[in-house]
């Protein structure tokens, strides 16, 4: 479903949310930290999702998966 540059940062975001919870993760701003800033800018991350809203929706699609376990 996501190339491997999104599966990664999805990987990425599933760490930091086992380090610092759901709140942090939500914000994209955390785009511009480590490790995230080794897959590209923001914007390229975001369109390797197909945009802000697949983005958003991916990320939610996490929480919601984290939430059912």
């Amino acid at each position: 479903m996501y190339g491997d540059r999104a599966r990664s940062v999805l990987e990425a975001l599933l760490e930091k949310y086992a380090d610092d919870g759901v709140v942090n993760i939500e914000k994209t701003r955390i785009l511009t930290v480590l490790p995230f800033t080794g897959f590209g800018t923001p914007v390229e991350i975001i369109r390797s999702f197909g945009g802000l809203e697949k983005y958003q929706q991916a990320v939610s699609e996490l929480e919601q998966a984290l939430y059912c376990a």
